[in-house]
């Protein structure tokens, strides 16, 4: 019996045991999948709190539907029927204190459509000109990486950037634009701006029609109806007991000496005093990891400089009397410009109502700014007190939640610096050569989204599959 081993239980090594034990099944073949996960539980940054009738999550509350790989991952485990789409209302941002409206006919904040910024009023006249000027930056000279915060302001002025674009992009990986890759976050905008010197020009020639609108339109974004967690759960169930492992930590992989160069035969030394033989590894835990399990490999030294963000969401329920207020929508975001420690607010009973009892509300807020990393730690009652008071500022709410729920993720958000698909590239080159049969997968690496970590996981059985000549 031959082994591989899936080392992590978030969702990308969720996806990557399931698809192996399929394909193994499918061929007849004598392998074992073994899943190996340090903590109690399987999921990862997915976890769903079910409370009185409340479907609250932790982490993630949806993925885009035009992803396929999460779509295609759900529809084959039978949960169609549980696909819950986003409603849709108008998302504004918070610039000097006041909530604007996000303009109609824009892309990510970038407006599509000629008069997108028409009547918006969140943007000067003089950073409107200098929008529309985009058409006529040339392309800028052809470079492996540069700063995303960079690449727009030089093509769209720092006005549209920091009241609008920034608060939109730098949500997505909990970042400081001028400090993202380019190319690691968003290389569609070098692409168009290199094949139609323009952003905006590519942008009208190649996005669907009714893709470019933040306005009122059918929801992008897809959930489970009770919970993201029904996606773990029913993952967990597809592989059994018998291939899951919890409570255990791989402490180090090595490579038997004694084996030829190209082949894959590993022994990894477990937390309890245990051990595992595999033929192949698929590693998906964060890249912080990957110096210590993999010792005395210098290649994997540049994990050790890739920084990791950290953040915080506060959910609060209320009685919906306490928070009409005369906003419709479906919540803000926050320009970087502001002193609130607030990021984001999403009115979750509107933007997802199989959430909510009739008659409640639910607000999910952020905090955690790249530069305001210490709210983070602070205790639960400090970081809902800054939340109340910022809500009450904006919004106008002054009644107590009826309960409310903290959730910190520290030093679980990796930032994708300038250089890191090269690094990324080195990596696996050097691992390809010295360590054949070993597989790196997950929000590390390429793409932080739900969509992005399944299609990693599903790449790499690709690549165990190859690589163990499993047709």
């Amino acid at each position: 019996m031959k082994n591989i081993v899936v080392v992590g239980g978030g969702i990308t090594g969720l996806t990557a045991a399931y698809y192996l034990k399929k394909e193994i099944k499918r061929a007849s073949l004598p392998y074992e999948v073994k899943l190996v996960e340090a903590s109690e539980r399987l999921g990862g940054k997915i976890n769903t709190v079910r409370r009185e009738d409340f479907v609250l999550e932790r982490g993630p509350d949806s993925f885009l539907e035009r992803k396929k790989p999460a779509v295609n991952l759900v529809m084959e485990l039978g949960l169609a029927d549980e696909l819950v789409r986003n409603s849709t209302g108008q998302a504004r941002v918070l610039v000097n204190e006041r909530l604007y409206n996000i303009p109609p006919g824009s892309y990510m904040g970038i407006p599509v459509k000629e008069d997108a910024l028409d009547g918006a009023d969140l943007i000067s006249e003089a950073g409107k000109q200098r929008v529309k000027e985009e058409l006529t930056v040339p392309k800028g000279p052809a470079l492996s990486d540069q700063s995303l915060g960079y690449f727009l302001r030089r093509r769209f002025g720092d006005e549209l950037i920091e009241n609008l674009v920034e608060p939109l992009l730098s949500g997505i990986y909990s970042s400081d634009i001028d400090e993202m890759s380019l190319m690691a976050s968003f290389p569609a905008f070098y692409e168009l701006e290199q094949s139609y010197g323009s952003v905006i020009q590519g942008l009208r020639a190649t996005l669907p029609t009714g893709q470019a609108s933040t306005g009122k339109r059918k929801g992008q974004f897809l959930t489970l109806r009770n919970g993201l967690e029904t996606l773990v759960e029913k993952l967990a169930d597809e592989l059994g007991d018998d291939t899951v492992m919890l409570n255990t930590r791989v402490e180090k992989v090595v490579k038997k000496e004694d084996e030829d160069e190209g082949k894959g035969d590993y022994d990894l030394r477990l937390g309890n005093g245990g051990s595992l033989h595999a033929d192949a590894v698929v590693m998906t835990i964060p890249h912080s990891h990957l110096p210590r399990v993999f010792e005395g490999y210098p290649f994997f030294s540049p994990f050790e400089d890739m920084p990791m963000s950290s953040v915080a969401n506060v959910v609060l329920a209320f009685d919906e009397s306490a928070v009409e207020g005369g906003l419709d929508g479906t919540g803000f975001v926050v320009s970087r410009n502001s002193d609130l420690r607030m990021t984001a607010c999403t009115w979750t009973h509107r933007k997802w109502p199989t959430t909510t009892p009739d008659g409640k509300a639910l607000l999910r807020t952020y905090v955690g700014k790249p530069a305001d990393q210490g709210v983070v730690d602070m205790s639960d009652e400090e970081i809902v007190s800054i939340v109340r008071t910022e809500l009450e500022k904006i919004m106008g709410i002054t009644d107590a939640p009826e309960f409310t729920m903290v959730t910190r993720w520290r030093d679980v958000m990796p930032q994708y610096t300038i250089g890191h698909v090269e690094r990324l590239e080195k990596v696996r080159r050097e691992l390809s050569d010295r360590l054949p049969g070993v597989y790196l997968a997950g929000s590390s690496y390429e793409g932080v989204g739900i969509p992005d970590c399944i299609g990693q996981g599903k790449e790499a059985v690709g690549d165990v599959l190859e690589f163990l000549n499993i047709g």
